[in-house]
């Protein structure tokens, strides 16, 4: 039996959940464009247990979205559930983002399904699965292009999920269907996360670091 606290602060959605043996007790989100994770984050924690009626000394597991992602969220993300797993002395779960974006699609009849993260200009953060959500092609950063996922879309039917699939829909038609609306959220991580607790696959608390994918640039803000 498994009570697990899932955190997802990947993008700009902050997502809370409670989750007994996969089945969610109680969620939490909020999903604006100002990253308001350092603000939100624990306070959903507290309002989750509440709402499922359980505590922090109850729980047997901290999962956290592992990225790619926002570097700050990823970084407010993982700080916590560290923090709580060495002060509890509780396991520590890791899901990967893109795994969890294209868990939504899983009752989506199609060949492959794509969920990509918006990374800046043409970039996106991106991974490939097939209909039964095994994973086909390992998760990247790259340039959409005219070229893009045409070896999936020639062999049949691709959904395309999240804030990159906007770029693609210049270049992609055939075959291919588009939600730009998906954003990760802690509702998926239940079942994923129960996964990973069965199997006791998990993080050494003290040297786990979210999957950033690529360098962290600083950005200089427009005037």
């Amino acid at each position: 039996m498994g009570l697990i606290l899932n955190l997802e602060t990947a993008t700009t959605n902050c997502s809370v959940s409670v989750a007994k043996d996969g089945g969610l007790l109680a969620i939490k989100e909020h999903d604006t464009p100002n990253y308001s994770h350092s603000e939100q984050l624990h306070v959903f924690i507290q309002e989750v247990l509440e709402q499922a009626s359980v505590s922090l000394a109850n729980l047997d597991a901290i999962a956290v979205s592992k990225g790619p992602g926002s570097y700050t969220g990823l970084r407010i993300g993982v700080s916590a559930a560290k923090g709580l797993c060495f002060s509890l002395d509780i396991p520590l779960i890791s899901v990967p983002t893109l795994q969890s974006m294209a868990f939504q699609a899983r009752e989506a009849e199609v060949d492959f399904i794509i969920p990509l993260l918006d990374a800046r200009r043409m970039e996106v953060y991106s991974c490939v699965f097939d209909g039964e959500l095994k994973e086909v092609r390992p998760t990247k950063a790259e340039i959409i292009d005219a070229h893009s996922f045409q070896e999936f879309s020639r062999n049949g039917k691709v959904l395309l999920l999240g804030s990159g699939s906007e770029k693609c829909k210049e270049f992609l038609s055939h075959n291919t269907t588009f939600d730009t609306n998906v954003v990760p959220s802690a509702r998926q991580m239940a079942t994923l996360s129960h996964q990973k607790f069965s199997k006791k696959q998990f993080e050494n608390v003290a040297y786990f670091e979210p999957y950033y994918l690529k360098d962290f640039v600083v950005m200089k803000k427009k005037k």
